[in-house]
């Protein structure tokens, strides 16, 4: 594996993995995995089935790539459920495409890429999405493939967005209400300051010295793959998106916690 920009070679913390493997949350240790190591993970983490649920088209490569990366890095299985086809500017189609270009350039085949396109879950920064239904749509999805490790946003949502938030309460409520399968872990993931969310690979060692439950950063090589994979979403490449690429620490640097 290429060495990163900061010269670390290939750094990759999976926890969850071994947390899923070696009974389960409340023996998690924060781990870091480097260099070659990550390949001995590879055999035992191959039980790993994850789901990442996210809102819209583009949201797997803008806010989830390291996590996507370092999880097949590191063996486990991928799928997407994406709960809407991204319609706010009547582009759901041609987003639709872009999803599954974006998913295959980080290792995840159409066949594991599913869009939710309901009525009901309609793409806009200022709609809650219903909580029973949108929770009814990922159980069913989570039992249907056998899933045991779910990703998706944190009760900010990274960017505030509604849509994104509302996954957050959806899987927490399926969390609290003891809805999942035994054994289907949830990680959310960290939204940060404004400040840190733009400083890029200066965010590395503080979110390397902040507590987590799996933290993820790419290598340099692995980023470049992260932003080829944002690429495919033309239809949203405006000029503010290839500001966010360059700068923005979730192209690069996915910090994590567990419901």
């Amino acid at each position: 594996m290429a060495p990163g920009p900061w010269g670390w070679g290939s750094v990759v913390a999976v926890p969850v993995l071994l947390a899923l493997l070696f009974g389960g949350a409340r023996h998690l240790q924060r781990l870091t995995v480097a260099g070659g190591a990550s390949a001995d993970l590879r055999g035992r983490a191959g039980g790993v089935r994850a789901l990442l649920v996210t809102a819209h088209p583009d949201d797997e490569a803008m806010f989830f790539a390291p996590t996507v990366l370092g999880l097949g890095r590191a063996g486990a299985r991928a799928a997407v459920l994406c709960c809407s086809a991204g319609n706010y500017y009547k582009q759901g189609e041609i987003r639709k495409k872009e999803l599954e270009q974006s998913c295959l350039l980080l290792g995840i085949p159409a066949s594991n890429v599913t869009v939710i396109d309901h009525r009901d879950l309609p793409d806009n920064p200022a709609v809650e999405w219903d909580t029973q239904l949108l929770a009814a749509f990922v159980l069913k999805h989570i039992e249907a493939n056998n899933i045991n490790l779910v990703v998706t946003f944190d009760a900010g949502g990274v960017s505030g967005h509604a849509n994104h938030i509302s996954l957050y309460t959806a899987l927490r409520y399926l969390h609290s209400e003891r809805k999942l399968p035994e054994g289907c872990r949830v990680l959310v993931l960290e939204s940060v300051s404004i400040f840190r969310k733009y400083i890029s690979i200066l965010d590395v060692p503080i979110s390397y010295l902040l507590p987590s439950d799996a933290l993820f950063i790419l290598t340099e090589e692995e980023t470049e793959q992260a932003k080829r994979a944002m690429r495919c979403h033309r239809s949203q490449l405006l000029w503010f998106r290839h500001i966010y690429m360059l700068f923005s620490r979730y192209m690069v640097i996915n910090s994590l916690r567990l419901l």
